[in-house]
């Protein structure tokens, strides 16, 4: 028997108890007469005391041989601690051991395997299964388990029915780029993995199965960052016979189900806000509303007043950052910095301070006497000690721009914490985005989403106009999941394909399957998407999904710790009739 407890389980009730415990040195302390060792394993850290002239004859010379991370097995008594550790669940209790076994010994770890670390990124990622013996990671991956079960638990009690979907399957244009897979009994020919299950959960409504969910792997083989990885996991749901509103109020309540099962927090009901609101009062199709600074728009106020830089603009708006009219003239510079970098580019920052006193003073008064910049106050509805930002250009880069300060004004004045949490839905988005460089319409969400019944007569039109039966799950300022009501009729389906440049020969190639099942009669259906790394990180307050998979891939999408991608042998890419060009 290697235990008969866990080392995070004894506690002073065990007092007297012979017992055996196995796991990992986390150190060793050793004072002469008397030594102590923390063994560890995933339930916590055990304290084990030898002492000079009681322990066993030798017991203690081979207790000084153990280093870092080696693993052993041990036997002893569980005895009150005198000096107590109330930082530790077993911080009551020690165990006085009568024998000790070494089970196997240990390199020194390239870094030390505690909750802060010495260990960078890469480091611990090439050597991520000693990583994944630090008690932070432990807990997420906890997190996670139990956010998986919760979730099964929640959707099994609303009827659903978990299925799985190939992983195998067609690759098609729209969307991200496809990871492809060779097939080696049909030369020339290729699998994709999915992006998403979407085509298969709605043939699943087609056959009947109307409510169905699945925490699905997918796969993008898009560019990197914090929050998303080539390969991830999402909480995948369809359902027939409903409406939008059928949808959010599901998963709405799985949300909350979750926040208050996992997190013990209650999350009272979800804001609404359309596309086109999100868009003019935050400059953003995920705001952040844990906390103000709406949008002012100034172009009445602000134009043909002499300033160039508002005359010729599209749009002049603001924000007000309450109580920061005391921001000197070295912060200003900073923020005025901060909009100029170039992934932000904006060419400058407006500021009007209204002081404590009453008094105002701007950036711009050579262009603007005391009563205009007074009117502009009443407009962002400023009190003494504000201080009122503003951008000016073009209107969409614009917006775009502001919320990034938005987002900067709120960090720097501690607004958003991360143990907040404001959800909302954003519901009527765009159906279709027109890009110039390719003269054609793209689908915004993707070609299976129906427009809103009142503009499908837009399509013909202005296609433009036309909004989705599509929404966004959105929780401090951070896209969660989407998803649409479906089109589920047949013509429908092939107006849209047609209005996103398919051939009817290209949509029957791609998606003649779908179509096909769409003649024998498919339900209005609809369904949700959402991400399953990133709302752990979420919960957890973290913004890197990174932490929360047990075997991540770097930015450059390399598992450091195997060193993949890699190159294979010369006789499987024959088996697979491909050819791999050389650098030369």
């Amino acid at each position: 028997m290697f235990r008969t407890h866990t080392c995070g389980e004894l506690r002073l009730t065990d007092a007297g108890k012979e017992v055996t415990l196995s796991g990992w040195v986390q150190r060793v302390r050793d004072k002469g007469s008397l030594l102590w060792i923390d063994l560890r394993d995933r339930y916590g850290i055990t304290q084990l005391m030898l002492e000079e002239g009681v322990s066993e004859p030798g017991l203690l010379e081979k207790a000084r041989q153990l280093g870092r991370e080696y693993v052993i097995k041990v036997s002893g008594t569980v005895t009150e601690r005198s000096s107590k550790n109330p930082q530790l669940p077993t911080g009551d209790i020690e165990l006085v051991l009568n024998s000790l076994e070494l089970l196997n010994a240990s390199k020194l770890p390239p870094f030390t395997i505690e909750d802060k670390t010495d260990g960078g990124d890469e480091l611990r990622m090439k050597f991520r299964y000693l990583d994944l013996r630090r008690n932070p990671l432990r807990q997420n991956l906890a997190l996670r388990h139990r956010l998986a079960i919760e979730t099964r638990n929640y959707l099994d009690s609303k009827g659903f029915y978990e299925i799985e979907t190939p992983y195998l399957i067609k690759s098609t244009p729209e969307g991200a780029r496809d990871f492809v897979v060779p097939s080696r009994m049909n030369p020339g020919e290729f699998y994709a993995l999915p992006q998403s299950p979407q085509t298969f959960k709605q043939i699943l409504m087609v056959a009947g199965y109307d409510r169905y969910f699945q925490i699905v792997r997918c796969f993008r083989d898009e560019d990197l960052r914090a929050d998303r990885q080539p390969e991830f996991t999402q909480i995948d749901c369809e359902m027939a016979f409903i409406t939008q509103e059928d949808i959010l109020n599901t998963f709405e309540g799985m949300a909350r189900f979750l926040f208050s099962k996992v997190k013990g927090i209650e999350v009272g009901p979800f804001e609404r806000m359309d596309y086109a609101t999100a868009m003019r009062l935050y400059g953003s199709d995920k705001p952040d509303i844990r906390f103000g600074m709406s949008f002012v728009e100034l172009n009445d106020l602000a134009q043909d007043k002499g300033f160039s830089v508002f005359d010729e603009a599209e749009l002049v708006v603001g924000i007000n950052a309450s109580g920061c009219s005391e921001y000197t003239r070295k912060q200003l510079d900073s923020l005025t910095d901060f909009v100029k970098k170039p992934q932000i580019g904006a060419k400058g920052l407006v500021y009007v301070k209204y002081n404590t006193d009453g008094s105002i003073k701007s950036s711009v008064d050579k262009f603007f006497d005391e009563a205009q910049l007074r009117g502009w106050a009443g407009r962002f509805d400023a009190k003494p000690g504000d201080l009122m930002l503003i951008l000016s250009g073009k209107a969409e880069a614009t917006r775009k721009q502001l919320n990034e300060l938005r987002l900067e004004m709120g960090n720097q004045l501690g607004l958003r914490d991360p143990q907040v949490f404001k959800p909302l839905w954003v519901t009527d988005f765009p159906l279709l985005e027109w890009d110039e460089a390719s003269q054609r319409f793209y689908a915004m969400h993707h070609p299976f989403t129906s427009p809103k019944p009142e503009d499908i007569a837009l399509l013909d039109t202005d296609p433009g106009k036309v909004r989705a039966n599509a929404y966004d799950m959105v929780i401090n300022g951070v896209e969660v999941g989407g998803g649409s009501i479906r089109i589920h009729d047949r013509g429908l389906q092939k107006r849209m394909f047609s209005l996103l440049g398919f051939t009817d020969e290209e949509a029957q190639n791609q998606f003649g399957f779908l179509m096909n099942a769409f003649e024998y009669g498919a339900p209005p259906h609809g369904g949700i998407a959402l991400g399953f790394d990133r709302l752990t990180a979420l919960i957890a307050g973290y913004d890197s999904i990174r932490d929360f998979i047990a075997f991540p891939k770097n930015n450059a999408g390399r598992d450091m710790m195997i060193d993949s991608p890699s190159p294979i042998a010369q006789q499987q890419l024959d088996e697979l009739a491909l050819t791999v060009k050389s650098d030369a």
